[in-house]
């Protein structure tokens, strides 16, 4: 079984910052890529950056030069920096890894349970 657990979330007014932090556990082999997804109230799930193995990120415009996505590969964990949150960013924020488990040779998304951020005033 492998494991995201998220942390990091909560209430900041507009212009704040939030950093999100997400670890990986259990019978992992190999993470290929790690990153973060966001669902608004009555949107869908949408991509806000990932990063791979080799460290190339991958960022949506919405949040291209105010996010930014940093890996631990020894650790398992992925972070995000949040800067300059706007109302818009508001929404549940997943982290994600498409990995492969230890005896197996195919590789899987998984996701973690999700945190809330809510920007406002």
């Amino acid at each position: 079984q492998v494991q995201l657990v998220e942390s990091g979330g909560g209430l900041v007014q507009p212009g704040g910052s939030l950093r999100l932090s997400c670890a990986a556990s259990g019978n992992i082999f190999s993470i290929y890529a790690m990153g973060w997804y966001r669902q608004a109230p009555g949107k869908q799930r949408e991509l806000v950056t990932t990063i791979t193995n080799s460290g190339s990120t991958n960022y949506a415009d919405s949040v291209k030069g105010r996010f930014t996505i940093s890996r631990d590969n020894a650790k398992n964990t992925v972070s995000l920096q949040m800067n300059n949150l706007k109302p818009e960013d508001t929404a549940v924020y997943y982290c994600n890894a498409h990995l492969s488990e230890s005896g197996r040779i195919w590789a899987d998304n998984y996701w973690g349970q999700g945190t809330q951020v809510t920007v406002s005033s």
